[in-house]
């Protein structure tokens, strides 16, 4: 038999993989890429640390897949765990959702400032090339590789490229795999979200904000919410979501003084809360179902909000980008260098076995939710007992899948006296950050 000849990547800059985006799903395919021995080169448009947009909560979803990819809770020293959590309904109405205490995470807030710069510390930890403030300037695909553009680096030869670069992805673009300024086969225009999102941080809050994490679900933003998610010092990252159509961005400016001025809200805050800095707003992709999730014959792959993967009921996406990720990374470790189209094929079925029932029931939940008997009569059945209550809390920040009665065939990885993330951490007090520890 005739030796097989590996082709060989042209002369330029090569590695294995080149990762496009240095948030949590850039850094979730980069770090399993380079554990697992391939080469891989991290770059990001963004010099890091940077501020990241975002309502900073955790869900034991996220914190759990952070916990797989080795991140240390006590390099996070501005995270505030979370085992409280108040669900105000249209009418007033509190629903006190306790979660379960010395079991380690169930959910946690951290300014994504700070964590998505841990992240790409930890990516440098492993071994992964991190080209921070250097972005992605265009690509094309050959027959066994594709070729990435990358600002102030030149071009660079790779087997894959894992597409992490936001909504708007450069690295769609340049492959022509759509134009997200067009609107999509349904008519609707992709570069804008399926929700938008409004928020600012404050200091000196109140106690009820500092010890519990809030949201209301106000009549005239359903099936969105108003959100005070505490950190640590006295801070709290307080925000508002609602679907698009539901109210221009102009709009939403003008409702952010209004929302903070209603008396139940400001209760909450309390009377010495002050704004820190200004208020920003950014859209959220929830259409995982119905987006293309690779290009260029599967050398290229779409994680994270490239995917349009967040949950389209709560507009969580940060356990959804560490989740492709690290399918994406899978996928091509499993597929080899020489087979695109598998590659392609095994995360495609990943994603649909891990995410789009979730996703299902997230969209049909979130038109129920648009209208406030069904949110009235929901929270009433969720906090029906003791039982009810810690369970739909557990439920709501994903540490079961949204889907987990219409899968039974993922009921043994979620049991439900399952303990949270950094289980371990907890056990020992001195593994865990000051605040870590004061908050548990």
């Amino acid at each position: 038999m005739r030796p097989v000849v590996e082709p060989k990547l042209p002369r330029m800059l090569a590695v294995d993989v080149v990762v496009v985006g240095a948030g949590p799903a850039g850094v979730a395919a980069a770090v399993t890429l380079a554990r697992a021995g391939r080469d891989v080169l991290l770059v990001d448009k963004a010099r890091f640390p940077r501020d990241k947009c975002c309502g900073d909560g955790l869900t034991t979803g996220a914190l759990r897949q952070l916990e797989r990819l080795g991140l240390e809770p006590g390099s996070l020293p501005s995270m505030e765990v979370v085992d409280d959590v108040v669900l105000h309904d249209p009418t007033g109405r509190r629903l006190h959702l306790p979660l379960p205490r010395g079991q380690g995470m169930f959910a946690a807030v951290v300014p994504r400032l700070h964590l998505d710069a841990a992240l790409v510390d930890l990516a440098r930890g492993v071994g992964v090339k991190v080209a921070d403030g250097h972005p992605c300037t265009g690509a094309a695909p050959a027959v066994d590789h594709i070729a990435v553009a990358v600002g102030g680096m030149g071009p660079v030869a790779a087997r894959y490229a894992i597409a992490a670069d936001g909504m708007w992805s450069p690295l769609r673009k340049h492959l022509g795999a759509s134009d997200p300024a067009r609107p999509d086969p349904k008519g609707r225009p992709g570069r804008l979200g399926e929700w938008h999102a409004f928020r600012q941080y404050f200091r000196q809050v109140g106690p009820e904000a500092r010890s519990a994490l809030h949201v209301w679900f106000e009549p005239d933003l359903l099936p969105g919410y108003v959100w005070a998610f505490p950190l640590p010092d006295g801070r709290a990252n307080v925000g508002f979501g609602v679907e698009r159509g539901r109210l221009p961005t102009r709009a939403m400016k003008a409702l952010w003084p209004e929302l903070l001025a209603r008396p139940h809200i400001r209760g909450v805050l309390g009377p010495t809360a002050e704004a820190e800095g200004t208020h920003r707003a950014w859209p959220i992709p929830s259409r995982l179902h119905d987006i293309s999730l690779s290009a260029a014959g599967g050398r290229a792959l779409f994680v994270g909000d490239a995917a349009a993967a967040c949950d389209p009921l709560t507009g969580e996406g940060i356990a959804q980008a560490l989740l492709t990720g690290s399918l994406a990374a899978t996928a091509v470790l499993e597929a080899g260098p020489f087979d695109a189209a598998g590659a392609a094929r095994r995360y495609c079925q990943a994603v649909e076995r891990e995410l789009l029932a979730d996703v299902a029931v997230s969209r049909a939940m979130a038109v129920a939710l648009r209208h406030r008997k069904s949110v009235r009569v929901g929270l009433r059945l969720a906090g029906a007992s003791a039982w009810s209550r810690r369970h739909f809390a557990r439920w709501l920040f994903e540490d079961y899948p949204r889907a987990i009665l219409a899968t039974p065939g993922r009921w043994p990885e979620h049991s439900l006296r399952g303990r949270g993330a950094f289980s371990a951490a907890a056990a020992a007090p001195s593994a865990a950050s000051p605040s870590v520890a004061a908050a548990g």
